[in-house]
C-alpha cells in the first residue's frame, strides 16, 4: 500500500500545479486503484475531486473526456457509443469488476502510460490528443513516446469527432486478468490505423503496418505482408503473463481478426 505524509484538496488547477510543484515527492491523486498495488512512500498527495473534471462532452471537433472520469463511465455513455460504437465497452468491461472500474480514472491511467493498460491503445488508435494544464495540447503519441516524467496534470482527453470503424482484440488468462496482449485497429473513411499494448509495454501505433494496408494492394496480400511486418515492427517480449514467442503468435491472429472486423 504507498503512503503520503500530507493530504491536499485541490480548489483549482493552478494550486493543484503549484503544490505539485514544490516537491519532487508529490503526486496526483486519480482513482488510486493502481497506486494502492504499490509500496511507495509519497510527500503531499494532492484531489481533484472538487475541481469538475468528471465530464464526457461534445464539443464542435472533439468529444472531451475529462481526466476524472471512471471507466464505468466510459462503458456506459450514450454520447461514445454514438460515434464509437460498443468499443470502449467491449475493451473495458472485463477489467477486474465494476466497482473497480467506477474507481478507475481516466487521466491517472494515461498519465501513467500503464503497459498493460486496455483503454490507452483504442484511444490511440482513434487518433486522441490529451490537454495538460501547463504543456497545453500533445498527441497521445508524442506523450507516450516521451521517457522523462512530466511534472504536469492532464486535464482532459480529445478524441476527433468523426464516425469510425473500430475493432479491440485481447487474450487474457481469465476473464478479469490483465490481457496477455491487446490491440485496437481502426477504420476512418479507408484510413488504418493500428496499436498495440501490453507488449510488455507502453502501447505504440504500427505505422510501417498501417501504410501497408493503406495502400492499393488487395485485401489478402495486405494482410499477408502486414503480419509480417507488425513482428518486426512491434517489440515484443516475455513476463509472467507470457513468453515472447506466445504473443508473436497472439499478435498475428488478433491483427487479422481485427483487420476483417473494420473492413466488413
Amino acid at each position: 500500500m504507498f503512503s503520503f505524509s500530507k493530504f491536499f484538496l485541490a480548489s483549482s488547477l493552478d494550486e493543484a500545479y503549484s503544490e505539485l510543484l514544490k516537491n519532487k515527492k508529490n503526486i496526483i491523486l486519480g482513482g488510486t486503484s493502481y497506486l494502492r498495488m504499490g509500496n511507495t512512500s509519497w510527500n503531499t498527495a494532492i484531489d481533484l475531486s472538487n475541481l469538475n473534471l468528471d465530464y464526457i462532452l461534445e464539443k464542435d471537433d472533439f468529444i472531451s473526456i475529462g481526466a476524472m472520469t471512471n471507466f464505468r463511465t466510459l462503458e456506459t455513455n450514450s454520447l461514445l457509443k454514438k460515434y464509437f460504437g460498443q468499443i470502449f465497452n467491449t475493451a473495458l468491461s472485463d477489467i477486474i469488476g465494476v466497482q473497480f472500474r467506477t474507481n478507475v480514472t481516466v487521466g491517472a491511467t494515461v498519465f501513467s502510460k500503464y503497459g498493460f493498460s486496455d483503454l490507452i491503445p483504442v484511444l490511440l488508435a482513434l487518433d486522441s490528443k490529451i490537454r495538460l494544464f501547463n504543456s497545453g495540447v500533445l498527441t497521445l503519441e508524442s506523450f507516450l513516446k516521451e521517457t522523462d516524467v512530466r511534472k504536469d496534470i492532464l486535464v482532459e482527453i480529445l478524441i476527433p469527432k468523426k464516425i469510425y470503424k473500430i475493432s479491440f482484440q485481447c487474450v487474457r488468462k481469465s476473464k478479469t486478468d490483465y490481457s496477455i496482449i491487446n490491440l485496437a485497429v481502426c477504420n476512418f473513411d479507408n484510413n488504418i490505423t493500428i496499436a498495440v499494448g501490453a507488449r510488455p509495454g507502453k502501447a505504440m501505433l504500427a505505422k510501417k503496418t498501417m501504410d501497408i494496408f493503406n495502400s492499393n494492394e488487395n485485401t489478402e496480400n495486405k494482410i499477408t505482408n502486414a503480419i509480417k511486418c507488425i513482428l518486426t515492427e512491434v517489440p515484443l517480449d516475455s513476463n509472467m503473463r507470457g513468453s515472447k514467442s506466445y504473443r508473436e503468435l497472439l499478435l498475428t491472429a488478433l491483427l487479422r481478426k481485427g483487420i476483417q472486423e473494420v473492413l466488413n
